[in-house]
């Protein structure tokens, strides 16, 4: 059964959230979530397998029951017996956002303290990011390569969805243009599930040596390439079957966003496919990109945008794209196709 917390209740949480990731870190690097999650796992059992004190667990388990991330069953007075399991993917999102890889180690390094006890001032536009905190667009090579390379480090679900639906996507495609596409680790990796495409990262000339250092190390440098350019003062290059955006469209305004749907279809040939990918707006997406949303109160040139995936499909449509499908994956991934017989 799923229980909402109360607003008092959840404001506890909020208050203790230092505390919480204390306990969260310590049952991942212990073990006790390998341990947990396939459950059930007995405290008793628990307690001598880790060496720990009994009573101690079952504290240290009503931490993460009062999260939700565990559900116990009691039978009687001896707490040895109560049995414990965490609820399903625990583990990994653990991993993911307090491992060493994490990716909010990562978002960490940016200087969000700058709003930290002046978000009214910046609400008022009376404080805010600097050029030299953070610029949007990025205004140099070095903030770009460094927006890149965080970038990169939350593509897990993306890369997932595109992995699964890789036999629907790839058979009939030759050329792929990854608009926007980073130091190029999704178009590398699309690469190994897909041995007749050839795939270019279009970006800003700053990033091509972080293409190139992805492209030294995949296991196919033939057939990933790099395309210079700014896809907001240029048309995007054509030649390509299949043309992509991940984690672009929602940093823009909707007029924006329009223009570059508008200029990938101008783009693609007839019959060719686009891919769009992005943080579409749910509560559990919401929550997640909850940093950025904090850390861009403070940048008024990036719009930060979630938008529901609606926006997308209905986008596609007006512009003429047919068959709009979403599909199912870590992110969702829109799929829409120039018809062939367009100009």
């Amino acid at each position: 059964m799923t229980v909402t917390l109360s607003p008092r209740a959840l404001m506890s949480l909020l208050a203790n959230g230092t505390k919480a990731m204390d306990v969260l870190e310590t049952a991942l690097t212990m073990g006790l979530l390998d341990v947990l999650e396939p459950g059930p796992a007995v405290l008793g059992e628990l307690a001598e397998k880790f060496g720990v004190r009994p009573l101690r667990l079952y504290k240290f388990l009503d931490c993460l029951e009062s999260l939700g991330f565990v559900e116990r069953d009691e039978p009687g007075d001896d707490i040895t017996a109560a049995r414990y399991r965490a609820v399903p993917g625990l583990r990994d999102a653990v991993a993911a956002v307090a491992g060493p890889d994490a990716i909010e180690r990562d978002r960490d390094r940016y200087p969000w303290r700058r709003l930290h006890g002046r978000l009214a001032e910046s609400l008022r536009g009376d404080a805010g990011m600097t050029d030299d905190d953070f610029a949007w667009p990025p205004r140099d090579d070095e903030q770009t390569a460094a927006f890149e390379r965080s970038m990169a480090v939350g593509l897990g679900p993306v890369l997932e969805t595109v992995h699964r639906h890789a036999d629907r996507l790839w058979p009939d495609r030759r050329r792929l243009l990854d608009v926007g596409g980073g130091d190029g680790t999704l178009a590398a990796r699309v690469l190994d599930d897909a041995p007749g495409l050839r795939a270019d990262v279009y970006n800003l000339p700053a990033v091509a040596p972080l293409v190139e250092l992805t492209r030294t190390r995949c296991g196919h440098p033939d057939r990933l390439g790099f395309v210079g350019g700014d896809f907001l003062a240029e048309p995007l290059p054509g030649g390509y079957d299949a043309l992509a955006f991940v984690r672009v469209l929602h940093d823009w305004p909707n007029d924006v966003a329009r223009t570059l749907v508008e200029k990938a279809y101008a783009a693609l040939a007839p019959g060719g496919l686009l891919l769009i990918c992005e943080e579409f707006r749910t509560p559990d997406r919401l929550a997640m990109q909850f940093f950025w949303s904090y850390f861009l109160i403070g940048v008024d040139s990036c719009v930060s945008r979630l938008r529901e995936v609606e926006f997308y499909t209905g986008l596609l449509e007006e512009v003429g794209f047919t068959r709009v499908r979403v599909l199912p994956g870590g992110w969702e991934l829109v799929t829409a196709y120039k018809p062939p017989d367009a100009p």
